[in-house]
């Protein structure tokens, strides 16, 4: 069986510019046209991850423990060594020794805020049961709560659900990190980017096809499984009245 073509920048960009009435059957791009629209092609890709197109770029991370320490940076070098994720989407404390796993629960700014102790005192550490996402410029900070003892780092680790980056293209030539089924999409969109002051048709032409892909790409992009909707275990109340 054949294995379908990779997806590179190179024939992606051309099959743009065809489509953008800016290149004619038979002719090569420039080198100054391949650096700027690689730069718009990069565009596009990060665009997308953060529009929700991502159930391939998902990735269940787990995180080492220390004792006494809640917060946790991912990053570079960071304290979970990798490539800064969009975000953390859910979560789960790991027992090594039964392999049974503990949903922890994510918290918002303002449940972050209004926590007692949020601080590694000693009486605030133990089995952690939430975290706190903190989205910086250059890294993920989670904070676990309540901040993580030495029986919780023993027995094993948090895991989270992240939102991870695609590696954007540096050369014409390299396979990107894209399935095949993105192609339409990166071409089309691409193509409605850089179609600025061609006759309208072509513009009309390229926000269609760009719509049409990017369409039928988020329909296709759902999980296949049925979500469920569950109550909220971390506070409860009941509210009534009389009339």
């Amino acid at each position: 069986m054949t294995t379908p073509a990779s997806n590179t920048p190179y024939p992606i960009i051309t099959d743009a510019m065809q489509d953008a009435g800016l290149l004619q059957d038979g002719d090569d791009p420039t080198p100054e046209q391949l650096v700027k629209y690689m730069r718009r092609l990069r565009d596009v890709i990060n665009e997308a991850q953060i529009s929700g197109l991502k159930l391939w770029l998902l990735s269940d991370q787990a995180v080492t423990l220390v004792a006494g320490q809640a917060t946790y940076s991912f990053k570079p070098s960071g304290d979970v060594n990798m490539t800064k994720p969009l975000r953390a989407l859910q979560g789960y404390y790991l027992y090594t020794a039964t392999n049974v796993r503990r949903p922890i629960w994510p918290l918002s700014w303002q449940e972050y805020l209004t926590l007692g102790q949020a601080g590694v005192l000693a009486g605030n550490q133990g089995p952690i049961s939430q975290y706190f996402v903190n989205k910086l410029a250059a890294e993920l900070q989670v904070t676990f709560w309540p901040c993580p003892d030495a029986t919780e780092v023993a027995n094993g680790s948090a895991h989270l659900l992240l939102q991870t980056q695609v590696t954007n293209p540096i050369n014409l030539v390299e396979t990107m990190m894209f399935p095949e089924e993105w192609r339409m999409f990166l071409h089309w969109g691409l193509a409605n980017e850089i179609c600025t002051g061609q006759p309208a048709q072509i513009v009309a032409r390229c926000a269609q096809k760009a719509a049409i892909y990017r369409s039928t790409l988020e329909d296709w992009d759902v999980e296949e499984a049925n979500i469920i909707m569950q109550v909220d275990t971390r506070s409860h109340a009941n509210v009534g009245r009389f009339r």
